[in-house]
């Protein structure tokens, strides 16, 4: 397992949302944490394991709060290709299978007890990957290793704590 770098974790936080003053919360294993208080919203963020195959986007994970929207552990997916408009999307985590939606090169849970699902998941599984079906009907998946993902997400959720 290779070690993520602070500044590439910085660079992923500037591509997971338009360039706004963002507090770093800290780095945890392959995770960090961040608090936007222009938003405000806190989220745990990491980059999906390297790969030579072809990518449209720069895939990542993340779990999201949005305190005055009453959102807590919201996962979200960005996935390295444009899925077909009828894509099948599974993550695999902890030998759960667990069916998400999305669009684009996008995807989350399909409801807030699929978050829940996913978030509890993720305190104990290694790693995660959403395997799905590409806009050329290609199959394709992205991975995340999980060390650090539970601190990041308590580290995420604590910093929005007090935001009402």
């Amino acid at each position: 397992m290779k070690p993520v770098v602070p500044a590439a974790i910085l660079a992923l936080a500037a591509l997971a949302s338009p360039a706004l003053a963002r507090d770093a919360l800290g780095m945890f294993g392959e995770w960090a944490a961040f608090r936007d208080p222009a938003v405000p919203r806190c989220y745990a963020i990491a980059k999906a394991a390297p790969s030579t195959l072809q990518r449209d986007y720069q895939p990542y994970a993340d779990v999201a709060y949005w305190p005055r929207q009453g959102v807590r552990g919201q996962v979200h997916f960005r996935l390295s290709r444009k899925l077909a408009a009828d894509a099948k999307i599974t993550l695999s985590i902890g030998g759960q299978k667990i069916p998400l939606t999305g669009g684009g090169g996008d995807a989350w849970a399909v409801d807030k007890r699929g978050d829940a699902a996913i978030v509890a998941a993720m305190r104990s599984a290694r790693e995660m990957t959403v395997s799905a079906r590409d806009a050329r009907g290609r199959g394709f998946s992205n991975t995340w290793q999980l060390a650090g993902a539970a601190t990041a997400m308590d580290a995420a959720a604590v910093g929005c704590a007090a935001i009402r």
